[in-house]
């Protein structure tokens, strides 16, 4: 229990609220292979009527441990005073739960007998809660956000009649094309360096204190940190030192194998039978891929309602803060309130207590740019049409398709690689997302396109799709495309602005992701490009929905690197997770565009 003097009165009155009205209760849930699962359930104190459950299964502790440690469950805001029986779970192999934790465990089709996978763990749960719980009304709902959010899409696969409604939130779906720790076969290496040196290390049995001890990586500088650490396998032998299991089976699996193929869960979400409202933030450095993928797989083979909420959000930022702002960007507007009060409460009320009039969109996206909330019957939105932007000669970038054939060039140093943020950090920095770009821009390491000033809005609403004509003098190339919104000169500073960030001319990154090139025709067999040969690489950005303003430009810059965001690329063809310091090579990249080269952005554009 922390110190009185740091609980804000929004806590205090969720505690004392809390005290009158539950009471804890802790089970051990036993599963068909007899392991039994530690379960927190927290119960209203008023037996003269029924209610649902509300289901969230999570790897990181349902603590604290103990009917007398009386600490107001992780729930969804304003759900405390709504009668719910709220029940929590340590997953099988974590804290108290006992088994053998397999991360991101892979789902068996056709289980037999006492065979097991996070979806039977959720189905027994519910089975065993249904029956056991008093006053229970026979509807569960599930929740989670992040890995929370990968077991809450487990649960609604095959999943038990008594669960109504589902929610993954910035779900974990698949960690080598687009979730956490790869984009494209690249590796987020702060990310997954960070996350794997605590949460990877073992737990041999249950236990109510196994914690997490930060990395202490001895300097705030992670640029020079990682660069000083080198190839990735000095990352064990220097650091984890055989410890994290986990980090060393990703060093033995650098293609999209048979280990990272059966932890792709998006593959087995069909024929989903319970209510899903997938939620996601537009600035999630961590899942914004998963939201968007489990609400489209959902949506294929759906007979239920299925519903995508997107907002202004970083991982997890809606269920905390206000959502009003990130960085020096704002919104305006209370996204995260409007969210948990109008969109979250009531999906959970409708299907699990037959409250209220349920009518929900397709999707509920909030447009930035504009920040606005939109309702909408499908995503991306039927009216929207495709657009192609061609790269062209003096940094242009137009619908009109260069006639000439030309390119631009630019040296790719491994040993001084592009930095991804400005600011000094030892992690993946959340604010990434909407930095200002200008630093990036002076590089000359850095291709940089921008359209003419807009006249009218230039709303881009869903994916982006990215074709590259390129060249290299090695053999294998990273290439990064980020989409940039760029502010007017005149743009007015923050009032207040302690930080004195100049909004006039920032450069706000809307959109961006990597591409390793070996893997451009497949995640599965890579290829060396051949020296000096034109090769095409395409690149799928996530969705987006922004309004580009009157007096705003549109820019795109390309470039090789994005450090200590992404791992550096050697440069020449080979197993980037066994390279050696003598591997990485200085080379010269080439972007083409016109004639049979015309590396080309295409959007879907909505009519303004």
């Amino acid at each position: 229990m922390r110190p009185s003097a740091t609980i804000s009165d929004e806590e205090r009155l969720n505690r004392e609220f809390f005290l009158s009205h539950y009471t804890k209760y802790e089970f051990r849930i036993p599963m068909r292979d007899g392991k039994k699962l530690f379960t927190a359930v927290y119960a209203p104190k008023d037996i003269s009527k029924t209610y649902p459950m509300l289901l969230m299964r999570t790897p990181y502790s349902v603590g604290p441990y103990g009917v007398d440690q009386l600490t107001p469950p992780r729930v969804p805001a304003g759900f405390l005073k709504e009668g719910y029986i709220f029940v929590a779970q340590d997953v099988r192999g974590r804290w108290m739960s006992e088994g053998e934790f397999v991360n991101m465990r892979p789902y068996i089709v056709d289980k037999k007998g006492q065979q097991f996978d996070e979806t039977s763990d959720t189905y027994d749960t519910i089975d065993w809660l249904v029956k056991n719980v008093p006053n229970n009304n026979g509807k569960v709902g599930q929740w989670g956000i992040s890995y929370p959010g990968f077991y809450t899409v487990c649960g609604m696969i095959d999943a038990h009649p008594a669960l109504k409604a589902s929610s993954p939130q910035a779900p974990v779906t698949d960690w080598f094309v687009g979730d956490d720790f790869h984009h494209n076969g690249a590796l987020f290496l702060p990310h997954c360096f960070n996350f794997l040196s605590n949460f990877g290390k073992p737990r041999p049995e249950p236990t109510k204190k196994y914690g997490y001890l930060p990395f202490d990586h001895g300097t705030p500088d992670g640029y020079d940190f990682f660069l000083k650490m080198g190839p990735l396998y000095n990352a064990d032998a220097n650091y984890m030192k055989g410890q994290v299991a986990f980090w060393n089976e990703m060093m033995i699996h650098g293609t999209y194998d048979e280990f990272w193929k059966s932890r792709n869960i998006r593959q087995h979400t069909k024929n989903i039978k319970p209510a899903v409202m997938t939620v996601g933030g537009w600035y999630d450095a961590e899942n914004l891929f998963g939201a968007i993928h489990t609400f489209r797989q959902v949506e294929k083979t759906a007979t239920a309602p299925n519903t995508l909420v997107m907002g202004p959000w970083v991982h997890g930022g809606w269920s905390r803060g206000d959502g009003d702002s990130l960085g020096p960007v704002r919104f305006n507007a209370k996204t995260g309130v409007y969210f948990q009060e109008k969109v979250q409460l009531p999906f959970f009320e409708y299907h699990l207590k037959g409250k209220g009039d349920w009518k929900a969109p397709k999707a509920i996206v909030f447009e930035t740019g504009t920040n606005q909330w939109r309702n909408l019957d499908s995503w991306p939105p039927k009216e929207a049409k495709e657009t192609v932007l061609y790269l062209g000669e003096s940094a242009g970038l137009s619908t009109e398709k260069p006639v000439a054939a030309g390119f631009d060039e630019f040296v790719s140093d491994p040993a001084k690689p592009v930095p991804y943020i400005e600011k000094t950090s030892v992690g993946m920095e959340k604010e990434y997302m909407i930095a200002d770009q200008r630093f990036a821009s002076r590089r000359t390491d850095v291709l940089t396109y921008q359209t003419d000033v807009f006249d009218k809005d230039y709303v881009i609403a869903g994916p982006i799709e990215v074709k590259l004509f390129v060249s290299t003098t090695g053999s294998d190339a990273d290439w990064v495309v980020k989409i940039i919104d760029v502010y007017p000169e005149d743009y007015p500073d923050l009032d207040p602005n302690p930080r004195e960030i100049r909004m006039g001319g920032y450069q706000q990154l809307i959109r961006g992701d990597v591409f390793r090139g070996k893997f451009r025709n497949s995640y599965e067999k890579p290829e060396p490009f051949e020296p000096g040969k034109m090769s095409e690489v395409r690149i799928s950005l996530a969705d987006i929905y922004h309004s580009i303003r009157p007096g705003h430009r549109l820019m795109i810059q390309v470039q090789s690197s994005w450090f200590p965001l992404v791992d550096r690329n050697p440069q020449v063809f080979c197993d980037i997770y066994s390279a050696k310091e003598g591997d990485f090579k200085k080379q010269t990249h080439r972007v083409y565009h016109g004639a049979e080269g015309a590396s080309q952005i295409k959007m879907t554009v909505l009519p303004r």
